[in-house]
């Protein structure tokens, strides 16, 4: 297609689907599974990514829509599934999903569960419902409206605890478990959600379980209004589908709003969180990672200096990684995300005020025109998941890979770049995916010019 004329449209969007992360944010609570209320189509295209990107078997459920469906209604499809859902997983924990058509035909979710309860004996389920059309954002509205529906409908106001609350992004299992050792490190007692560190990255086990170990404990999302604080990473989020502002607001429960914990700047900010909320010194440890970090950034920086990055994702990522690149050198040359958001912009605009040549930032972008400009831009470096490898595949431009999804490299789900000794290890990645293209070009070059010749 060489050009458009069509407003608005997006080719190959950089974004994957509001329903998608309702499926991440579910899959963090204990004994839960979801029932994606939709087509059989929808389910199977989340499983096939979940799967290969956690190389774990992951099960979604459907109330599989279809033409009758669409005319009458989907009532008795999704109770059906609630019925056959409940008989082969007993599951102490239902998430009720919306898909693109469920919410065309104007399905409305929460009085049909409530209608199931009433007819079937249902004790002991807690069924918890989310609104995430396909068109009506990205992976990331999906899993913070999922995370702010599961506050909203199962907290409830009870005695005060010395719990923290701490509302987590999307980052890998790795990195889940690499901010535990940090709230651990503090002394910290908290309550995480999600908690997909075991759920989808389970240790190997001789015995299959429907539904794995692991996930945040329902009754304990249930006291989560008598924390003391809670601590929301991520920055870009409109309050709206905000889990931590909805404590704030109905139940007075102060709020920490850090970013993702990458780069020197970022991780500082989490580490102040924790320790206001644990009234503690810094514990050593991070003093010496810190240290560490900081004279990693002083070797590569001959290495770093050279980099012009095309940094796409999730806005809280992108944020988070566009830091690290500005604080080593790096010349983030593209900010993009799938995503519309204007918090991002507004965040960027202090960091970017004073580089000579300002960043592209690209909101609500598709990767045709990421590609164009990357092309424009002579991008050397892609750091962001597996949607723009075709960028690679075509003009041998580098990747780091990052994110969700992550299918042209193995071990996703393990990757930690959080805190200051994983943003070493996301400096080390970034600069030897440098190197690897220099030696390699290098050498290719040397034999044509030597060797082959006609």
């Amino acid at each position: 297609m060489k050009s458009r004329n069509f407003t608005n449209l997006n080719i190959n969007p950089c974004k994957m689907c509001m329903p998608m992360g309702a499926a991440i944010a579910f899959r963090g609570i204990e004994n839960s599974m979801m029932m994606l209320h939709g087509s059989q189509g929808c389910s199977a295209y989340m499983r096939t990514h979940l799967t290969t990107h956690f190389s774990e078997p992951i099960d979604i459920a459907s109330s599989s829509l279809h033409e009758n469906a669409t005319i009458y209604g989907g009532a008795n499809n999704l109770k059906k599934g609630l019925k056959n859902l409940i008989q082969l997983y007993s599951p102490k924990v239902i998430g009720i999903s919306t898909t693109c058509l469920a919410e065309t035909i104007g399905e409305d979710i929460k009085r049909i569960a409530a209608e199931f309860k009433a007819e079937n004996d249902a004790s002991g389920i807690n069924i918890i419902t989310t609104n995430t059309p396909g068109y009506g954002g990205t992976l990331h509205e999906g899993y913070f409206t999922a995370l702010r529906d599961i506050v909203k409908q199962a907290a409830r106001q009870g005695p005060l605890h010395d719990k923290v609350n701490v509302i987590m992004p999307y980052v890998s299992p790795g990195d889940v478990r690499n901010i535990k050792g940090m709230l651990e490190s503090f002394g910290i007692e908290y309550i995480m959600l999600p908690d997909i560190s075991r759920t989808f990255d389970a240790p190997f086990s001789k015995e299959f379980k429907k539904i794995p170990d692991g996930g945040t404990k329902y009754k304990d999302i249930e006291i989560m209004p008598g924390a003391k604080a809670t601590i929301e990473i991520g920055v870009t989020l409109p309050d709206a589908i905000s889990p931590g502002k909805f404590l704030l607001d109905e139940f007075n429960i102060p709020l920490y709003r850090c970013p993702i914990p990458i780069g020197v700047e970022n991780t500082d900010s989490f580490i102040k969180a924790l320790s206001a909320v644990s009234r503690t010194d810094l514990p050593e440890r991070f003093i010496e990672e810190r240290g560490r970090l900081i004279d990693g950034m002083i070797d590569a920086h001959k290495l770093s200096a050279e980099i012009k990055a095309l940094v796409y994702g999730d806005p809280d990522l992108v944020y988070a990684v566009s830091c690290l690149c500005f604080e080593n050198g790096m010349d983030a040359s593209i900010i993009s995300t799938g995503s519309h958001s204007s918090m991002l912009r507004e965040l960027l605009s202090g960091k970017i005020e004073k580089l000579e040549e300002k960043p592209l930032i690209l909101d609500d972008t598709d990767f045709e025109t990421i590609e164009k400009h990357a092309l424009e831009r002579k991008i050397n470096l892609i750091i962001g998941n597996s949607g723009g490898k075709h960028i690679t595949e075509k003009y041998g431009i580098p990747p780091v890979r990052i994110g969700f999804p992550i299918q042209d490299r193995y071990g996703g789900q393990r990757l930690v770049y959080t805190g200051y000794s994983g943003s070493l290890k996301l400096l080390d990645d970034i600069c030897n995916a440098m190197l690897a293209k220099k030696f390699g070009m290098h050498r290719k070059i040397m034999l044509e010019k030597y060797f082959h010749k006609e």
